[in-house]
């Protein structure tokens, strides 16, 4: 019953976000297919370009991708026309392994080379003829919102970004998902996939997400909810799988260790009040410590309103945040 309720919350929410674009100004902006290279791999993204720009006029320009496992057509197709229509050329990717991108083992996902695709399609965004390199924003959602903490922190390259309900601490968010006496037992699940895959190269999958009771990575009733409703009428090719490997890295991850670092980049924190994927208190803990500049903003719902039912009270602060900082 859940589940039926939740995919009409996404039908409507959709409808209402068409509706009022039909109403509202039309879009002002062209949109292409490009792709960059990472570690010698091809990464497939869009280019947004806004409309009118002037002969020899750079823009600043925004560099988003998605979360855990998710893929482009996942909803930032409409963060990145919201920000292009503000004005900003915004540079929209997969990761490799993943999407149209290349990379072997399909669905295996490691934080680090992650944080080396960002950087990458940094870089080749402000090779763009009408981008401003010294204006450069990230944006970046759940898993990717741990990433563009973690880079704001050391690339100075970047001169404002926006983390929307992010992970900030792997190992601490896994501890509220999983029961204290069933983590022995899923260490010890992780130590023989490794020695599976030392001795005999085989690559192990579990599922992203799975109905209640079943195992996965994501084990909440809205991320089953969220991913399979939306990659059904949004993404087909989103495969709802992922390598073992890939969870053993993300418990090694906590990107809000070095949060404090971020300064004096402008940094924002988008909160869903009541996120039980990315636990509300471990998010707004994390943002205690960052330095100023900086912005938090609580929206209402959950971890996944933010991409459909609370888009606009997401998506318009984090705007009016990158206007603010890298427009002039």
């Amino acid at each position: 019953m859940r589940s039926r309720i939740y995919a009409f919350t996404v039908v409507a929410s959709l409808l209402a976000l068409c509706l009022a674009h039909s109403a509202g100004a039309e879009d002002s902006f062209s949109r292409k297919d490009v792709s960059f290279k990472s570690a010698g791999l091809n990464l497939v993204g869009w280019l947004y370009v806004p409309d009118g720009l002037k002969t020899g006029e750079k823009r600043p320009a925004i560099v988003m991708a998605h979360g855990w496992s998710a893929v482009k057509e996942m909803y930032l197709d409409a963060f990145a026309a919201k920000f292009a229509n503000g004005g900003f050329v915004v540079t929209v990717f997969d990761y490799r392994n993943f999407g149209e991108s290349e990379g072997e083992p399909r669905s295996h996902i490691d934080p680090h080379m992650q944080h080396e695709d960002y950087k990458n399609a940094i870089t080749w965004t402000t090779m763009q003829p009408m981008v401003d390199p010294e204006r450069i924003g990230l944006w970046g959602s759940s898993y990717s919102g741990a990433h563009v903490m973690h880079l704001a922190a050391f690339d100075r390259r970047v001169k404002c970004v926006v983390a929307q309900v992010p992970l900030v601490n792997a190992m601490d968010n896994f501890r509220r998902l999983v029961r204290a006496d069933q983590f022995p037992a899923t260490q010890a699940w992780l130590a023989a996939d490794r020695a599976e895959q030392y001795k005999t190269g085989k690559i192990n999958y579990l599922p992203v997400v799975a109905p209640q009771g079943q195992a996965a990575a994501l084990p909440t009733q809205d991320s089953y909810d969220w991913f399979t409703q939306t990659g059904k009428t949004r993404a087909p090719k989103w495969k709802n799988e992922q390598t073992v490997r890939s969870l053993e890295l993300a418990l090694e991850y906590n990107p809000a260790a070095d949060v404090h670092l971020i300064s004096p980049t402008p940094f924002m924190m988008i909160v869903a009040q009541n996120d039980t994927l990315t636990p509300t208190d471990l998010a707004i803990e994390a943002f205690g410590r960052a330095r100023e500049p900086k912005q938090l903003v609580i929206i209402p719902g959950g971890h996944f309103d933010a991409y459909v039912a609370g888009f606009e009270s997401a998506a318009t602060p984090a705007l009016n945040w990158l206007t603010q900082h890298l427009m002039k």
